[in-house]
């Protein structure tokens, strides 16, 4: 499904619209009758913010705004957005198709904060649903301003369609989007979307000696992709290229140390979520013609104990030469990861960033409310990304990278073994994938907000696309530097 944002250069009577205002604005002014009028002075005076009138062939939305001026700017960008939400779920009720939001220079990025509250919390999921009775109604938001204001808009719609995408491929069961078809969904999007695209197979990665990944893949009957989406605009502000890393378990059994946790399989087909966020989000870096120079990788597989699994006790040999021991299966996407990051090498980036549900340690540290963060990127990286974050409320937490932490996973028989023990376990995790840089990195653990089990406004429930706003307004932020 999609939901239309679209720019809007007259008032259409007769359509849902929302009024943002101040207590002392005089309402009849504002096109309220006497009765509306006092109906809304009435709720004023009992405390109300935000009220609905029903006209009966539209809704008027009524937020009076005057309590959120003790907010910094990214507190009340997140009430906005919440206040789409709460108008989608009205909408929705009352079975209207359309909603007109009037913006001004004064409040355009609170109204583009509404439409996006509104337009994620519209999103569903009903591929497998034999009767679509709940299927949403609301099919435009119209935004009504200046025609200076129209690529801010067609940006935010693209944002959009690549959350939906991101989404979509979480939710997706294993059964239709194991690695393979994962890489042509990737291939197929970023081709509409100016980004080129390449799909590794079994033999190129065997080739490659790719050993994380492929160790991963013993127990599958499907064969493993990596996926290499490229977006290289003429006007790019950057020579080395921002490098996105994604984890694309498709599904996670936990391999041979099977998971062992009551019904902890049962979402594991989110396990993608950080390659779908990568992929999502270059894509609609791509679409948007941002002057950023950005290349993907997405190593994908499932892990499974059948056929030739992987075992606990194994030397695995990673692509850049490194040894592993491998003392939990279930460890595996810090081993496709590895060998991604390593590959991100040969293209000499200025900054790479890894995205993946790695560490049931970093959701029990965090929950969903946020991201784990760690790395080795300047300060001033940092803050941008911590700002970015707070902007687009997917707030990040930078765990330390301490020097004792390595010590956790050195191996008595390797290189390294690829897991730490009971303390500590996102950031030896994070520790266990420094050992392939050489470059500028942070790495992002989204286990906690990747799949969420109950809504949370906006952001909707299962599959929340996390990491394709955070992504996105970064990149847009170093476009603008």
């Amino acid at each position: 499904m999609e939901t239309i944002i679209q720019f809007q250069n007259k008032i259409i009577s007769g359509k849902c619209t929302l009024y943002l205002c101040s207590k002392k604005d005089n309402l009849a002014t504002l096109g309220f009758d006497k009765n509306e009028a006092a109906y809304l002075q009435k709720k004023l005076k009992e405390g109300e913010q935000y009220i609905l009138i029903n006209r009966l062939t539209s809704l008027v939305f009524i937020q009076f705004t005057d309590d959120l001026s003790q907010k910094n700017v990214f507190e009340k960008l997140e009430c906005f957005r919440m206040l789409g939400h709460k108008i989608n779920v009205a909408v929705n009720a009352h079975h209207f198709k359309d909603l007109l939001l009037t913006a001004s220079e004064n409040n355009l990025e609170e109204v583009l904060a509404v439409a996006e509250g509104c337009a994620l919390a519209n999103y569903e999921f009903l591929k497998y649903k034999s009767e679509q009775k709940n299927k949403h109604t609301l099919e435009k938001i119209l935004i009504y301003t200046t025609p200076a204001n129209k690529k801010k808009i067609t940006e935010l719609q693209i944002l959009i369609n690549a959350v939906y995408t991101a989404r979509t491929w979480v939710n997706e069961p294993q059964s239709y989007l194991n690695a393979v078809s994962f890489a042509k969904e990737m291939k197929a999007f970023a081709v509409a979307s100016n980004v080129k695209a390449e799909v590794l197979n079994k033999k190129q990665l065997e080739s490659l000696k790719m050993g994380g990944l492929l160790a991963v893949n013993l127990g599958s009957k499907t064969p493993p992709t990596f996926t290499i989406l490229e977006y290289k605009p003429k006007n790019a502000k950057n020579k080395k290229p921002l490098v996105l890393v994604g984890k694309g378990v498709v599904y996670d059994t936990g391999g041979l140390s099977l998971k062992p946790t009551l019904h902890s399989m049962d979402t594991m087909k989110c396990d993608m979520a950080g390659g779908a966020a990568v992929a999502a989000a270059i894509c609609a870096v791509g679409e948007a013609m941002l002057p950023y120079y950005v290349i993907a990788l997405i190593p994908a597989t499932d892990n499974r104990p059948g056929e030739n699994a992987y075992t606990p006790g194994d030397v695995i040999t990673m692509f850049d030469g490194q040894t592993v021991e491998v003392l939990n299966t279930d460890a595996e996407g810090r081993m496709l990861l590895a060998d991604a990051l390593a590959y991100a090498k040969k293209y000499n980036p200025g900054l790479v960033l890894d995205f993946a549900t790695l560490t049931g340690a970093a959701a029990a540290a965090i929950g969903s409310y946020g991201t784990v963060c760690m790395g080795t990127a300047s300060e001033e990286t940092k803050n941008l990304l911590k700002s970015t974050g707070n902007l687009v409320h997917e707030r990040l937490v930078e765990f330390p990278l301490w020097d004792e932490y390595a010590k956790l996973i050195k191996s008595d028989l390797a290189d390294m073994k690829n897991i730490g023990g009971p303390v500590g376990g996102a950031i030896t995790a994070g520790k266990f994938l420094e050992k392939y840089i050489d470059y500028p990195w942070m790495h992002f653990d989204i286990a906690g907000p990747a799949f969420l089990n109950t809504t949370d406004g906006y952001r909707g429930k299962h599959g929340s696309g996390v990491g394709v706003r955070l992504l996105f307004n970064f990149i847009k932020s170093l476009c603008d530097q």
